[in-house]
């Protein structure tokens, strides 16, 4: 299938584009069959040759979303847009916070029970820190 589309052109910067003709599956920086005009986002400027887009299109090309946008913008034809490309939407994380909070864990027993808030609170971790020396008790030893 043959796309109508642009090819970048040009130094780093300083962005031209090319409006080609080529095959779909090709790099867009490649080969083309045809040069139809070109755009220079610069100074605003499009440039195209009307009647070879339209020869390719009866032909069977495709043209791009950009492509049609810009030959719609500077009035080369009275179709209707398209749209050219959708932003990525945000998740609810991102626009919450940014940061997922972690997900509870559940304290089970030996035997697989799942523990409830009080046998919670009774974990060895809690014991061993009562177990602790206290801050009377370290002082008293100096």
């Amino acid at each position: 299938m043959l796309i109508i589309r642009l090819q970048r052109v040009g130094k780093r910067g300083q962005a031209y584009f090319r409006v080609v003709v080529l095959e779909h599956t090709k790099k867009t920086k490649g080969e083309f069959l045809e040069l139809l005009g070109s755009y220079d986002p610069h100074k605003k400027a499009l440039q195209a040759q009307k009647e070879r887009i339209e020869y390719w299109i009866s032909k069977g090309a495709q043209i791009s979303p950009t492509v049609n946008n810009l030959l719609v913008n500077y009035k080369y034809w009275d179709k209707s847009k398209m749209a050219s490309w959708k932003p990525k939407s945000k998740s609810k994380t991102k626009e919450a916070g940014g940061i997922k909070p972690a997900p509870a864990k559940k304290l089970t027993s030996e035997s697989g029970e799942i523990l409830n808030a009080e046998a919670r609170s009774e974990t060895p971790a809690t014991e061993s820190q009562s177990e602790a020396p206290s801050a009377e008790a370290v002082t008293a030893n100096i």
